[in-house]
């Protein structure tokens, strides 16, 4: 396969970035995306030109690490599929393909298709855990969980917060993150301890790394590598405004009869 790479191709955050054209040959059509990218960086290290930077680890499509919005779309034209398990074969022959990093004010650009997406690291710091002890593996029947929490827990549970959701939403929102995260554990017994304290914190600290509002576009679970629904939004605003009132203080002050 013959095909036209446009890479967008940025030094860092505090400098202006661009699309640069490149012209690749004899690309396989069962290389995925990231070994095209590989394949790039070989000829331009061959012309002692600087590499293209971008994120990559697993490539199984479980890590996240790979994100890159591909054709306008993140992770590409595929549903269902990162970017490093995208094969060529699913594009034309002689296609030109525009490859560029996520687009979020709380995504800042490190370099070429590389973000900074710590911001999701702070939010899991602020809730994403028990205090339970875990300890060794318990045995199996020893906490019943129901079958339809238990299936709705992992497949909250499958998100690799690579981000996709955020560069989907027009608003740049993380809220399919967060609320995949808050599910997961909020469906558990484990994780009722810290319920209602989870949301308010990783809500709180959501709306201050500069993620934008859910308008319930639906755009994030139609990039979503994972498919997760928004259905865990919808859980997640009932967590919150469930925790809210049962923290707001009493505007009517302690009741004399209790003291």
């Amino acid at each position: 396969m013959d095909l036209t790479l446009h890479v967008w191709r940025q030094a860092g955050a505090a400098t202006a970035g661009r699309f640069v054209r490149y012209e690749l040959g004899d690309v396989s059509p069962d290389m995925s995306f990231l070994e095209v990218l590989d394949l790039l960086n070989q000829q331009l290290i061959g012309r002692r030109e600087e590499p293209v930077a971008f994120d990559h680890d697993c490539r199984e499509g479980i890590c996240g690490a790979c994100g890159m919005v591909i054709n306008g779309r993140p992770h590409g034209p595929r549903a269902a599929t990162t970017a490093c398990q995208l094969h060529m074969r699913h594009f034309p022959e002689g296609a030109e393909i525009w490859v560029e990093p996520w687009r979020a004010r709380a995504f800042p650009v490190v370099k070429d298709l590389v973000v900074d997406r710590s911001a999701f690291d702070r939010i899991i710091q602020a809730g994403g855990f028990i205090t339970a002890r875990a300890g060794s593996a318990p045995e199996a029947n020893a906490i019943p969980v129901p079958k339809g929490d238990a299936d709705r827990a992992m497949d909250a549970a499958a998100c690799i917060g690579c981000g996709a959701c955020v560069a989907a939403c027009p608003n740049a929102s993380a809220m399919l993150f967060v609320a995949a995260k808050v599910s997961h554990l909020g469906l558990l017994p484990q994780g009722q301890p810290e319920r209602a304290q989870r949301v308010l914190r990783m809500v709180e600290v959501m709306e201050a790394e500069g993620f934008g509002a859910c308008s319930n576009h639906g755009e994030c679970m139609a990039a979503c590598p994972k498919e997760i629904s928004i259905d865990f939004i919808a859980r997640l605003n009932r967590d919150y405004l469930t925790s809210v009132f049962r923290h707001q203080p009493s505007e009517e002050g302690p009741d004399p009869a209790e003291g």
